[in-house]
């Protein structure tokens, strides 16, 4: 089971509310949201393995090189070297590291890379496994990944953090008419307002779907377009053949990466903290209580 993290702290820090606090009035409701949302991952799924990927740079500068708009509107602010901060509340920043240090107390693994967001470490990872793999996301990007012949899946929630659709490829097929690998393409076709991604002007998702079905994949399309008696119509002709600048560099920022250089784990779901006075103290400081108890539960049963 692999964990888009920030996506889930994130629902969260929606999900409960801000007056779930610390002994000293900090916030802990994304803390404890996430928690509690684990335990019950732990419990209904029992996973063999759960890692916890991580956002080492959440818009990478080799995506932004490609497609400057990439993510453009959640920036806060950049830095003389051109990193730039993403737009966070004010009270879920100081609970990141908190959601860390519990973590690593628990012994459930955290990978990031330089340079990559966590989609990227999810597709590496799913990539190298040998056996099923459940994605846990609230990012539809990573639908992307979605392969029955694998066993590979996300569960996607749909109402804060307690309710989970399992989203398979009869479910992408049904919903989005493509497969797994065919949501990429689809998705750069349609653009992206969440992600900055400007897609193909006058082509929505149904278009796309279409023009997917009936050519194959984007290759397919883009090839099409050389053939003159290929069935666009004038406006569709026009505005792929306008968008190819784009379309020749949008495979590289949608697709996630499959080759990421990652550290050494172990991913195997711990049955006990692998710091029990470090996590007691943790509670202690954060008022983890019930959240906290329920998760180490689930991991011992």
């Amino acid at each position: 089971m692999l964990l888009d993290t920030a996506s889930l702290y994130f629902r969260a820090y929606f999900g409960v509310p801000e007056s779930v606090r610390a002994p000293d009035g900090t916030p802990v409701n994304a803390v404890r949201g996430l928690l509690d949302f684990l335990a019950r991952l732990v419990r209904d799924h029992r996973p063999a393995g759960l890692v916890a990927c991580m956002d080492e740079d959440w818009r990478p500068a080799w995506r932004v090189e490609l497609i400057p708009s990439y993510k453009a509107h959640r920036v806060a602010e950049e830095t003389d070297t051109g990193a730039s901060t993403e737009t966070v509340p004010d009270t879920l920043s100081p609970q990141v590291p908190v959601i860390e240090n519990v973590l690593d107390a628990l012994g459930i693994p955290r990978l990031g890379a330089p340079g990559y967001e966590a989609d990227d470490v999810i597709g590496t990872l799913t990539a190298r496994a040998s056996g099923p793999v459940d994605i846990v996301t609230g990012d539809r990007d990573l639908y992307q990944l979605v392969d029955d012949a694998r066993g590979v899946r996300v569960l996607f929630p749909v109402k804060g953090v307690g309710t989970l659709s399992v989203v398979d490829g009869a479910a992408l097929r049904e919903k989005y008419g493509v497969d797994g690998p065919g949501y990429a393409d689809l998705a750069l076709l349609r653009g992206d307002p969440s992600d900055g991604l400007p897609g193909v002007p006058g082509i929505g998702e149904k278009t796309a779907a279409r023009l997917l079905a009936r050519h194959g994949d984007l290759d397919g399309i883009l090839a099409a377009l050389d053939d003159p008696s290929a069935p666009f119509t004038p406006a569709q002709r026009r505005r792929l053949d306008e968008a190819r600048p784009y379309l020749a560099v949008a495979p590289r920022v949608v697709r996630v990466a499959t080759d990421v250089p990652l550290p050494g784990h172990d991913p195997a779901l711990p049955r006990a903290p692998r710091d029990p006075q470090g996590l007691a103290a943790l509670d202690a400081r954060w008022n983890l209580g019930g959240p906290l108890r329920r998760l180490l539960e689930a991991l011992a049963g």
